[in-house]
């Protein structure tokens, strides 16, 4: 899956048993990774592949099948930041918070080095990403808007057909459909939303037919 116009490019990686999507957003020679899962040698990969030069890593939210990757990341380029909403962080560094305490090797990731506040603005070489706090399925997710292209990264928040499940530690259902309902249902009908699983849809889609969310 690839988002593309004449400045901004967006390729899709699915990583993991979990089919994780996480995403390399690159201007130009610059680029973010938006979450870094499981097994996430692909992407790492087609950086090299590109030349390209990784700017920070912006994680979604800390579930582990969203984090697992960040190590390998930070190995090969031990400088790059990684930021968060301050309210996802400990899970950064605490297994029952980001889920993988049952897993025969309990995850616990490199720290963030920068925190993620709601409306802020953050830029890739211009290119300006709104980010909108959408918890619910945990308590600091977070959405990336870019209004000139018309994406967003959902992350767990909206699924095509779906939303993130919120029967987890941490999770709040009517939370997660507040922040449906206000941060992403308020985008525009053509908005092309990549979620962090499953494939891509619109949020006039889901705005008429989500059988979650209806409103």
């Amino acid at each position: 899956m690839t988002v593309s116009d004449d400045q901004l490019h967006i390729e899709t990686f699915c990583l993991g048993l979990w089919e994780t999507n996480c995403y390399v957003v690159r201007v130009g020679a610059s680029c973010w990774i938006v979450d870094a899962g499981f097994e996430p040698d692909a992407m790492i990969g087609y950086i090299e592949q590109h030349n390209l030069e990784p700017e920070r890593v912006v994680l979604t939210h800390a579930h582990v099948d969203h984090i697992a990757g960040l190590a390998q990341v930070r190995a090969r380029w031990p400088q790059i930041p990684i930021v968060i909403h301050i309210a996802e962080a400990p899970a950064l560094l605490d297994p029952a918070l980001n889920l993988s305490i049952a897993l025969d090797e309990p995850v616990v990731a490199p720290a963030a080095t920068g925190m993620l506040e709601h409306g802020q603005v953050l830029e890739l070489e211009g290119v300006g990403f709104e980010v909108r706090h959408t918890p619910g399925h945990s308590p600091g997710g977070v959405s990336l808007y870019q209004h000139e292209a018309g994406v967003g990264l959902a992350g767990d928040a909206l699924f095509a057909g779906s939303s993130g499940r919120t029967d987890f530690p941490g999770c709040d259902h009517e939370a997660l459909l507040i922040s449906i309902r206000t941060q992403l249902y308020t985008l525009p009908d053509e908005t092309r939303v990549l979620s962090g699983h499953g494939p891509e849809t619109t949020i006039g889609a889901e705005r008429r037919s989500n059988p979650f969310v209806q409103g």
